[in-house]
This record gives C-alpha cells, sequence and structure tokens, in this order.
C-alpha cells in the first residue's frame, strides 16, 4: 500500500516538473509555443501598398515575426474589399473609408483599425493649360480641367484614389465624359505612367507618386486639401461569417502593422531613399482624431 502511494506521488511530481518545463520552454523559444496551425495567411491590399514600396519591408518582418508565410493580393481597394465579401481573403488592408464602413456594417468584416495616412496629390504636365497649379480646392481644380477639356487619366478600377477621384466630380456637380476623360482599369503606378506618356493629368497618393517620381515628368499641382487626405485600415475577415479564413493568421498580421515594430517600419519606409516619409503611423487613432 505504501509502495503504491509512493509511486502515485512520484508520478505526480514528474507531472508538475514535466509542465513547468515546457512552460519555460515556451517562454524561453515563443516561436515555437506560438507556431501557427495554418501558416499561409491572405490579404487583399490596395495597390499602394506594392506600388509604393511598403509591401517590400512588411512580407519579410512580418513572416519573421508571425511565422505566417504572407501571401498579398494586390488590387484595387474595391476589389480588396469584394474578395472579403466572398471570403477569399484572411484580412484587408484598404484606404476607402466609406467603403469599409459598409462591408463592415454588412458583417463581412470585423476588427478595423486605422494603421496609417498619407495625402492625395493631382499631378499633371508642366504646361498646366487647365490652370490648376497651386490650388488649395480639389474641386475646383477638377472643375477647371473639365471646363478647358484638358486631358485626365483615370485608374477606373474601383480603387481608393478612383472612389475619391469619383466622389470630387460628383462635388464639382461634373459627369466626366468624352475623349479629355480616359480610363485605363490600371493601378496607381502603371496609371501615372499612363498620365506621364500621354501628358495628362491624373490623381495620385503620394508615396506611389514619390516612389516612381524619378520616371515621371509631372510635377505636383495641387495638394494640401483635406478632402485629399488617405486613411489606411486593416481589418479581418470575419470568421463568423466564413469559418475556413485563417482568424489567428489576420489578429497576428493585424497585430504587426499596429504595433510598435509595425509602426516603426511602416514610420522609416522612405526615409533613406527620399529623405521624407511615404506614411505615417496612427496606430491607437481613429477617423474621428481626422475629422471624420
Amino acid at each position: 500500500m505504501i509502495r503504491r502511494i509512493f509511486i502515485a506521488f512520484l508520478a505526480c511530481c514528474l507531472a508538475i516538473l514535466s509542465a513547468e518545463a515546457s512552460e519555460m520552454l515556451g517562454k524561453q523559444n515563443p516561436a515555437i509555443a506560438q507556431s501557427p496551425t495554418n501558416k499561409n495567411l491572405i490579404v487583399g491590399m490596395t495597390t499602394s501598398i506594392q506600388d509604393s514600396g511598403l509591401l517590400d519591408d512588411l512580407v519579410p518582418a512580418i513572416e519573421k515575426k508571425t511565422g505566417y508565410k504572407l501571401k498579398s493580393i494586390s488590387v484595387g481597394t474595391g476589389q480588396a474589399l469584394a474578395l472579403a465579401e466572398k471570403g477569399e481573403v484572411d484580412a484587408v488592408f484598404v484606404n476607402s473609408p466609406k467603403a469599409e464602413r459598409k462591408v463592415l456594417a454588412d458583417g463581412a468584416v470585423t476588427n478595423r483599425h486605422l494603421v496609417m495616412h498619407n495625402d492625395f496629390v493631382i499631378v499633371g504636365p508642366d504646361t498646366d493649360k487647365a490652370n490648376i497649379r497651386g490650388k488649395k480646392n480639389a474641386v475646383e481644380a477638377f472643375s477647371l480641367i473639365a471646363k478647358n477639356k484638358t486631358l485626365f487619366i483615370s485608374r477606373g478600377d474601383d480603387s481608393g484614389t478612383n472612389k475619391l477621384e469619383k466622389d470630387l466630380w460628383q462635388q464639382a456637380n461634373i459627369k466626366p465624359s468624352g475623349s479629355w476623360y480616359q480610363q485605363t482599369g490600371l493601378g496607381m503606378a502603371e496609371t501615372l505612367q499612363v498620365a506621364n506618356q500621354k501628358r495628362g493629368y491624373t490623381l495620385a497618393d503620394r508615396a506611389t507618386y514619390i516612389f516612381q517620381q524619378k520616371n515621371l515628368s509631372l510635377p505636383i499641382l495641387v495638394q494640401g486639401d483635406k478632402k485629399l487626405l488617405n486613411l489606411y485600415h486593416v481589418m479581418q475577415v470575419n470568421p463568423l461569417k466564413f469559418p475556413k479564413v485563417n482568424s489567428a493568421g489576420a489578429i497576428a498580421f493585424i497585430n504587426y502593422v499596429l504595433s510598435a515594430e509595425g509602426q516603426t517600419l511602416i514610420a522609416a519606409h522612405g526615409q533613406k531613399q527620399f529623405g521624407q516619409q511615404l506614411f505615417y503611423p496612427d496606430s491607437g487613432k481613429t477617423e474621428k482624431d481626422y475629422g471624420f
């Protein structure tokens, strides 16, 4: 009887020691303790994150930190949100607040956070036949472009940039049409190249413009209007609606871009190469901080 009690006591002690050892190992090597079961993470991103070079910084940092293999689908915000509404991505990183709020209200996405911002600019040929240079009102600039029927190159791809462009035309009470208004259906970098080749005006996010500027001869003509603020949010696709999405991976992605390390990486991007920030980190802030 005493022998049985002793053996049971010894087994209990060994179990406790084993549990403590496992806990210590996990603390010493969290990468092992937190190794993801599904390592594939799919994120729909607006093209400016790729076209500005930021994606090249984010991917290796996120993969090293989280253990996930990040696959980005760089498309316009409208397309990225459409993928989220079908449950075909795990998270989205996009820049059209009005469209985002609609998808959020419909329940396709959740866990929405402001990550960073920059702004949009109106660029065009140095000759500036529409006479918009130095204007502080983007709607006025669009009105002058339409009035003078000077060539405007639109992305026409339902991206965040394209959505803002449509809003500006609407505020100007203009329905753009005719030979002076052309749509590319392409991303920001490609649309800038088309505008450059055809000597037309276009609306661009500043980060992509700066990143592509060495290949362009289009100066910035209009900037600084509050309407041109460009806010980027991250959201995970709702696992309650789409059980097959990689919810843990999406949360890890969101946590990283909002973390001190992720925000520092975002703030540093472009400074060494261009001598200026391309994006400004906003972790902990909301649209209300910018008057929206």
